[in-house]
């Protein structure tokens, strides 16, 4: 085990961006995106001295008490059914609880919720994990729509296309829609950054989501460069219809953010833009198109069920993946973590539904609870 050195971060980098385990969110790169938290990276390496596992950590303070959470997203990178490398990269994490003062270490990597070797052979090691969590519990959804392209050539692929999905594809092309990329060169076009953002707020309000601020997805841009991070958008006669944030790196290309207009959704933008980024990732070579996270997509009742639906016309597969794995250094602290958590969720609950009458409520359960506490 060997945390690196900045002077080192490029050897970590070629590694990662190389792995069919990586994932831009284990790049340096990411590190300064997520500006607002600290970072460490943790190796691996074999007898001869070369790399064989990696994992970014990223470092959150909790404010007042000055312990930290550390995370990897999507981390470890390494051949996943190496316990051995994985145990190597949990004694990097001790190391840096024992630095940092945290009260446990996150992970949550490519793994599939059946693979139940590595759950196994994990908790052996002693990480907790509860498998089956619900959507928007966990970090990173769980449930992904991903489309295997490895080897394909783009009429195979759109043979492989719902029957309508092709139709809608060609359907906007022919009613004047056009798609391509705002950030060539590495230079950001601010005004469809704009637009862009304006779907977004847009497509929030309609669908019932916080997004997140103008300057995170600049950031995003700017730190994964053109090289790993695109902003699509769709027009029609000058007009932004749709719009995407989309990455490609360690050979997966994945959509990230997206957003639509509520006007002229009968000239199928979203469809064309899909197909757009798929293109992109065949371009590259790559194995994978993910289409991300499908939130309850088995409840057809469900007001994201569209998402899946929409998807589900590309003709990929649903990935479910395992979820966080944990390795607790404070169990005391965590329940106390937990605790709060939750009484902020169940205050926001209130807030939103009862209005003031919910506040008295939420007022009166916090003195309650925090008396039981004392």
């Amino acid at each position: 085990m060997e945390i690196i050195t900045k002077e080192q971060y490029q050897e970590f980098e070629d590694f990662v961006s190389s792995h069919r385990a990586g994932s831009f969110m284990q790049s340096i790169k990411w590190t300064k995106v997520k500006s607002n938290w600290g970072h460490e990276c943790v190796v691996s390496r074999d007898q001869e001295g070369k790399i064989q596992g990696a994992m970014l950590v990223l470092i959150r303070k909790l404010p007042i008490f000055g312990r930290t959470l550390l995370y990897a997203p999507r981390g470890p990178v390494c051949d996943l059914h190496r316990y051995d490398i994985i145990a190597d990269l949990l004694e990097g994490a001790k190391v840096l609880a024992k630095k940092y003062k945290s009260y446990l270490f996150r992970m949550d990597p490519y793994i599939l919720a059946d693979d139940e070797a590595f759950i196994a052979q994990i908790q052996k090691l002693g990480f907790s994990f509860k498998p089956h969590m619900p959507d928007f519990t966990t970090f990173q959804i769980r449930n992904n729509y991903m489309l295997d392209i490895e080897g394909k050539t783009e009429e195979e692929l759109l043979a492989q296309f719902h029957s309508k999905w092709r139709y809608n594809i060609r359907l906007a092309g022919r009613k004047g829609v056009v798609c391509d990329y705002y950030n060539k060169n590495n230079q950001i076009d601010e005004q469809k950054l704009d637009e862009f953002y304006e779907l977004m707020k847009t497509t929030g309000d309609r669908d019932g989501f916080i997004i997140r601020p103008k300057e995170y997805f600049r950031r995003m841009l700017l730190s994964l460069g053109e090289e790993h991070c695109r902003l699509y958008m769709c027009y029609k006669d000058g007009k932004a219809l749709s719009g995407a944030v989309a990455t490609q790196y360690a050979g997966k290309t994945s959509y990230v953010y997206g957003a639509s207009a509520n006007e002229a959704r009968n000239l199928m933008p979203n469809h064309l833009m899909q197909w757009t980024m798929i293109q992109w990732a065949l371009e590259n070579k790559d194995f994978v198109y993910d289409f991300q996270g499908i939130p309850n997509y088995d409840d057809e009742t469900s007001p994201n069920y569209g998402v899946y639906r929409f998807k589900k016309g590309f003709n990929g597969q649903v990935v479910e993946f395992a979820g966080e794995f944990d390795y607790v250094f404070s169990k005391s602290f965590l329940k106390f973590v937990d605790f709060a958590e939750n009484m902020m969720l169940w205050m926001k609950k209130m807030y939103k539904k009862f209005g003031t009458s919910g506040r008295e409520a939420a007022k009166k359960q916090t003195e309650s609870s925090s008396n039981s506490q004392q």
